[in-house]
């Protein structure tokens, strides 16, 4: 359920758009009678010419329609793409469309745990490795309290 805050400005726009549109008719109105009858007459044949063929493309579109209701797929409708509706009219194309939509957003989150599981494994692993070799070298206790032992375990790992 819309808003009524989204409902009132396109309201407005349509209102709008229409007044525009009623103004302009009214100055091609008023021009056109100062205009030559020859220019009259061909205007008039392209309009008829024009609104016959709005009525075919429309038939058209419809018995196109009529005959496929339940393949999905994209619908040219006047200037504008529209994606029609699968086999149950659309009902679920919203549902379809966030899951399809949210499955690079899984895949990026999964690489990224996998890419942080795998560091914490190398941190791990090199841990174990200087702990081994702590451990089955023969040092002395006072080795490990040296500061230069702790730079020289640092320039190993490097």
């Amino acid at each position: 359920m819309k808003s009524p805050q989204f409902s009132a400005p396109s309201a407005e726009l349509d209102a709008r758009v229409t007044r525009f549109g009623l103004r302009i008719a009214a100055g091609l109105t008023e021009s056109s009678a100062a205009l030559p009858h020859d220019v009259t007459e061909r205007l008039r044949f392209a309009r008829e010419q024009a609104l016959a063929r709005a009525a075919q493309a429309r038939a058209a579109r419809a018995t196109k329609l009529a005959t496929s209701p339940a393949s999905a797929g994209v619908v040219h409708m006047g200037s504008t793409l529209a994606l029609s509706g699968g086999p149950r009219g659309g009902a679920d194309n919203g549902l379809w469309a966030k899951l399809v939509s949210a499955l690079p957003l899984l895949l990026l989150l999964g690489g990224l745990l996998l890419m942080q599981h795998s560091r914490y494994n190398q941190q791990i692993a090199a841990a174990a490795e200087v702990d081994t070799a702590l451990l089955s070298d023969n040092l002395p206790p006072s080795a490990f309290s040296d500061p230069g032992f702790a730079e020289f375990l640092r320039d190993g790992e490097e």
